[in-house]
């Protein structure tokens, strides 16, 4: 038992959870009560040898004796190894507060939440809880956004979104119950050093795509997608989670409160929320949609910079790079979908979530994007009519032939009436039928 490391936590039994119950009885502190559940987890101790002490300490009226202090007397814990386990009772405190629940494990934390894995006693399954830090309780925004991710994600039952399941406010904690996801986010897998393939982000994307469109037509937009926030499961289930910054289309008075912040991940987010608009509106999620999709892709950020400033610039006013540079592997129709979802011009992305998922099945088929092909068409036109020069794509910078400049035959990003081969086969009639007449001509003579 004297060994100093700390093994991965396995799940609480329930013979645990009726070790802590008796000890609490026995007038332990909600410290020992923690201490004692974890270092049966931890597999530093069992649970018999935890009630052994607990019994000894009644017995000889030991009450004045930390649970810890006992550990350590009788070998079974080392001083470092308690001093290790301090912290992470701290981080269960919250917890151990909420009825109903018994914590298994911290998931992780951020400045806004930190995110337990637990267990809902009543229907004995595993949850995810969100518990608000303790030092937000008195920050009325801080709380109001915490309940309305709850309220929104309690309004959306959808298999591709994260189910909330309570939220409420015990003691001095406010807590979000969700559904427990075993898997990891896309940000994870990024981080990793992976880059997607096309046909695995495109089945991802198609999933959080039908997400959005369910939250768009119950009257919800998110404002905030980005990797971190697409979980997925061992089975291959994608699912949008956070919905924090949620908020209701038709929420006027919370659209005005918000007025010139910009909310969302600037990796991410789009230049109408960088600019704090008041009229939000679903094109934004379609916007940091492409933004995910494009760094899944290309397995880098659409744009970088030093600082965040400097990356929201540039989603305002840098030209993006076209993701089939950076991988050219990529088929053109994906590349099309992302561009026109990345328009900074939210007039020039996609009418709605339904047609861009109508141009991600089309694209998964193997056929083309007609929707993007139609705001491609429909974008150069309107800038035709300010009367502004198109200006064509530099040639790449390679060494070749005179050969190999000849124009290509085929664009297929353009009409067929724009089609440089259009243009030859039309001359070619035009000659033969030339020579026509001046055959027929002769033969008059």
């Amino acid at each position: 038992m004297g060994d100093e490391s700390l093994p991965q936590s396995a799940a609480t039994s329930s013979g645990k959870t009726h070790a802590a119950g008796r000890s609490n009885a026995s007038g332990l502190t909600n410290f020992d009560t923690i201490l004692g559940r974890l270092v049966v987890e931890k597999g530093l101790a069992s649970e018999s040898e935890v009630q052994e002490l607990l019994d000894l300490r009644n017995n000889r009226d030991l009450n004045q004796q930390s649970l810890g202090d006992l550990l350590v007397e009788n070998g079974i814990i080392t001083t470092r190894q308690l001093q290790r386990l301090r912290p992470l009772v701290e981080e269960s405190k919250p917890t151990q507060q909420i009825p109903g629940y018994q914590v298994l494990e911290k998931l992780g934390a951020g400045a806004m939440a930190t995110v337990y894995k637990a267990k809902q006693l009543s229907l004995d399954r595993v949850v995810a809880i969100k518990v608000l830090p303790k030092r937000y309780t008195n920050n009325t925004e801080f709380v109001e956004r915490f309940y309305a991710e709850g309220r929104a994600a309690a309004k959306l039952n959808h298999p591709n979104i994260v189910q909330a399941i309570d939220v409420g406010k015990a003691g001095e904690y406010n807590f979000f119950v969700m559904e427990y996801v075993q898997g990891q986010t896309v940000f994870d897998m990024i981080s990793s050093g992976r880059r997607f393939k096309e046909r695995d982000a495109l089945e991802i994307v198609l999933q959080i795509t039908r997400a959005l469109d369910h939250a768009h037509k119950a009257g919800f937009i998110h404002r905030d997608v980005k990797p971190k926030n697409i979980m997925l499961t061992s089975a291959g289930v994608a699912k949008l989670a956070d919905m924090g910054l949620a908020r209701a289309v038709s929420d006027v008075e919370a659209a005005e409160a918000e007025a010139g912040k910009a909310y969302g991940t600037p990796y991410y987010i789009a230049p109408e929320q960088i600019r704090g608009e008041v009229d939000i509106d679903f094109r934004s999620d379609i916007y940091s949609l492409g933004a995910t999709f494009y760094h899944m892709v290309t397995g880098q950020v659409p744009f970088d910079g030093p600082n965040p400033s400097a990356v929201m610039h540039k989603h305002l006013k840098s030209e993006l790079t076209p993701p089939d540079r950076i991988n050219p592997k990529l088929s053109t129709g994906l590349c099309e979908i992302i561009e026109i979802c990345m328009a900074k011009d939210r007039k020039q992305r996609y009418n709605s979530t339904s047609d861009l998922l109508t141009d991600l099945e089309a694209v998964a088929r193997g056929e083309a994007p007609i929707q993007a092909r139609q705001k491609f068409d429909i974008g150069k036109l309107s800038v035709l009519a300010e009367g502004t020069e198109i200006k064509p794509e530099p040639e790449p910078d390679v060494q070749s032939s005179p050969a190999d400049k000849k124009p290509p035959l085929m664009d297929p990003t353009l009409p067929y009436y724009y089609q440089p081969l259009f243009y030859v086969a039309l001359t070619g009639w035009v000659v033969a039928f030339v020579l026509f007449v001046a055959f027929l001509a002769a033969s008059f003579k």
